[in-house]
């Protein structure tokens, strides 16, 4: 559920109230008391932002010199109240030339009761951009002087700004070369055995886009997500392409997308924002494709030598390529020598952080290079104790290739002028926790 604030107060550092607005009336005018007498002067400011008081929440956060404060008395989405925090401040700063403090709210107290009637109704958050809401507030903030200058942009039509929806996008755009970077970046967390077994695997990934288009575009992007194509399947009246398709997890969209067309077509839609923005999240747990295999051998020969054999197959393609590859073999702290063999790189003992470092600047595809180490230890007359073994890491990016399998099978530009676009899209998948047992 939404926020559903009862109050928010903006305090300064000892306590006292400069500003507040009561949206409900289920909580006192004194609740703000019990918040300075059980946690300021506790000093357990610094212990958790979320606190209970006699039957009311408290979800509080520091910005500057200044204690945003907000009070609910029923449960309420911690994570909403504290993204409608940070996006209030930012729209504040950009009334005030950029500063939030306890002199900037002393000397706008008219303008914030003013925007805090608009951000907010009856507790629940409204529109807080601030290109929408200057639109119709165009009082200006008593500005500080250390303040950067008001940036004289366009100002946007404002019937289609505060009943459109589009408030991420102004109008009046203009390219000479109307263009749209895609780019699915990829990342992969694996826990894999010794033996080459998969002990735990997902992908974390994100679609991140720079447009430069010029009007007010409609963009339709197809994926080779499973219930897209089978939605799409049955739309168009016949069975669905044989070819793999990927279910995606918890997936999260930028507030641009049509979720409204998305639930009913499956389809990807939207007016984007100009220029870099992220469009999607999504998480892949089944199917994962991995781009290595590392299988490790590490033997202790006697208490003061150690023979270490690794070696790394690249599973993608033999066109394709992975590129700052670095495998960092952890060995005992008592490490006095080493020596090395490798059939690809250079490799390193690194003292700092107790590994062998081997790193392969272009680690082409279907290859199998491979490590062979003899580590001398510091013999001690103490009585040795087992060594447990730390995993093995990998860090490693691969491009044109995506571990969960996802494909753009579109992206369409419409434009009431019908001007031509260039569409460019690149893959890399990346290593998140990529870990082997050794």
């Amino acid at each position: 559920m939404p926020v559903a604030a009862s109050a928010i107060y903006f305090l300064n550092l000892r306590g006292d109230v400069l500003i507040n607005r009561l949206y409900r009336d289920d909580v006192g005018g004194n609740m703000v008391d019990a918040f300075r007498m059980h946690i300021m002067q506790t000093k357990e400011l610094g212990t958790c932002p979320v606190r209970q008081i006699g039957g009311c929440s408290f979800f509080y956060m520091r910005i500057s010199n200044v204690y945003v404060v907000i009070v609910v008395s029923s449960n309420a989405n911690v994570a909403c109240a504290f993204k409608f925090v940070v996006e209030a401040v930012s729209m504040f700063k950009s009334y005030f030339g950029g500063a939030f403090d306890e002199d900037a709210i002393r000397n706008n107290f008219v303008l914030i009761y003013e925007l805090l009637d608009e951000i907010m109704d009856f507790g629940y958050p409204q529109n807080l951009s601030p290109e929408i809401l200057k639109l119709y507030i165009t009082q200006e903030g008593v500005r500080s002087p250390f303040s950067s200058k008001a940036s004289d942009k366009p100002i946007p039509n404002a019937t289609l700004q505060v009943t459109g929806a589009v408030g991420w996008r102004r109008e009046g755009l203009v390219y000479k070369k109307n263009e749209v970077f895609l780019d699915i970046v990829e990342s992969v967390n694996l826990l894999m055995s010794s033996k080459g077994s998969v002990l735990r695997c997902d992908v974390t990934g994100k679609i991140l886009m720079k447009c430069f288009l010029s009007g007010m575009p409609d963009l339709k992007l197809g994926l080779n997500d499973k219930i897209g194509l089978e939605k799409e399947s049955q739309m168009k009246s016949h069975p669905a392409k044989s070819g793999k398709t990927i279910e995606l997890d918890d997936v999260t969209f930028h507030q641009c997308v049509n979720l409204t067309r998305f639930n009913s077509e499956k389809t990807v839609s939207f007016v984007p924002p100009d220029g870099e923005f992220e469009l999607m999240k999504y998480r892949i747990t089944e199917g994962v494709n991995l781009p290595f295999r590392v299988l490790p051998t590490i033997k202790e020969l006697g208490r003061t030598r150690m023979e270490v054999n690794v070696k790394v197959k690249s599973v993608f393609g033999a066109k394709m390529f992975a590129l700052g590859v670095v495998v960092k073999i952890p060995v005992p702290k008592q490490t006095a020598k080493t020596s090395f063999q490798v059939t690809s790189g250079r490799a390193k003992y690194n003292a700092a952080i107790d590994c062998l470092v081997w790193k392969i600047r272009k680690f082409p595809g279907q290859t199998e290079p491979t490590l062979s180490a003899e580590v001398e230890l510091i013999s001690t007359m103490a009585e040795k104790k087992s060594w447990t073994k730390p995993r093995i890491q990998m860090e490693f990016q691969v491009p044109m290739f995506t571990a969960s399998g996802l494909r753009v099978r579109f992206l369409k530009v419409w434009e009431k002028r019908g001007y031509n676009t260039v569409e460019w899209v690149r893959y890399i998948t990346k290593a998140g926790s990529y870990e082997i047992r050794s």
